[in-house]
């Protein structure tokens, strides 16, 4: 399985509901650093697993949606704990909708997985992977 990985970084704020959550139950900042992986079983016509540029510009497109806001006041989160690894989630969900319009290219049809980690800081971090 080859496969290349891209990475950018995402700030948000956002508050939790739960006991489990202690402190973060409070409105809150977060940091990532998010890494997108793309794989396939065989490189493309190219020799490539997909456009490293067009893979970096669209997860940039999809954190742009989040970036700098307060998820608490998001519409698409609204009684929702946006954790971590619900964020992955959303991301990898997203950039699969990225890759089935095309806008990652062509040669993109040929990706059969992606995985998306967000990482917390250097000792914590959280992923979420699915098939195209």
């Amino acid at each position: 399985m080859f496969s290349i990985t891209v990475r950018d970084h995402l700030m948000v704020a956002h508050s939790f509901t739960g006991e489990v959550f202690g402190p973060a139950q409070r409105l809150h900042g977060a940091t990532f650093v998010v890494d997108a992986t793309f794989r396939r079983p065989d490189l493309d016509a190219d020799n490539i697993v997909v456009d490293i540029g067009l893979a970096t510009q669209e997860l940039h497109v999809v954190l742009a949606d989040m970036n700098y806001r307060n998820l608490d006041d998001e519409p698409a989160f609204a009684g929702t704990n946006t954790s971590t690894e619900f964020l992955a989630k959303v991301i990898a969900d997203r950039l699969a909708d990225k890759v089935h319009a095309g806008a990652l290219g062509d040669g993109a049809r040929g990706l059969t997985g992606i995985t998306v980690a967000l990482h917390e800081s250097h000792i914590a971090w959280a992923s979420y992977e699915r098939d195209l």
